[in-house]
């Protein structure tokens, strides 16, 4: 690193760690995709044994397992979505400083492969911030 490191300032600690918060932002948005097609898919599957078996009883229970399912992966999908909304109401409280560090964190998790995110976390590979 060329300078010290102060939180709060304009090249803070999000900006020297981006390359881990673009880490961060490219396991959330596979589990943020991958997680509810699985649940999807795992219910349609289970549905469609129950039809295929043809007993009433199954196909209701799979009905309703599926509809959880369903329901568990749109929560999945909307709680990055969630966080990102409460994380932006915190953020209005922060100087303008941090908050310039602050927008590093946040851009690097909501897309780590942005334009704002990705330069960043290319100089904290290289060791250049």
């Amino acid at each position: 690193m060329n300078g010290t490191v102060e939180v709060g300032s304009e090249i803070g600690f999000c900006m020297s760690t981006a390359n881990i918060w673009q880490i961060v932002g490219i396991v959330l948005l596979v589990f943020k995709i991958v997680i509810p097609i699985l649940l999807i898919v795992w219910g349609m599957l289970d549905l469609g044994k129950a039809v295929v078996a043809a007993k009433d009883d199954e196909i209701k229970k799979a009905t309703k397992s599926l509809a959880f399912r369903a329901v568990a992966g749109i929560l999945i999908f909307f709680i990055p979505t969630l966080v990102s909304v409460i994380i932006g109401m915190v953020s209005n409280f922060a100087s303008s400083g941090a908050m310039a560090d602050y927008n590093v964190c946040r851009a690097c998790i909501s897309s780590p492969y942005g334009d704002e995110c990705a330069p960043l976390a290319e100089d904290a590979w290289n060791g250049e911030v």
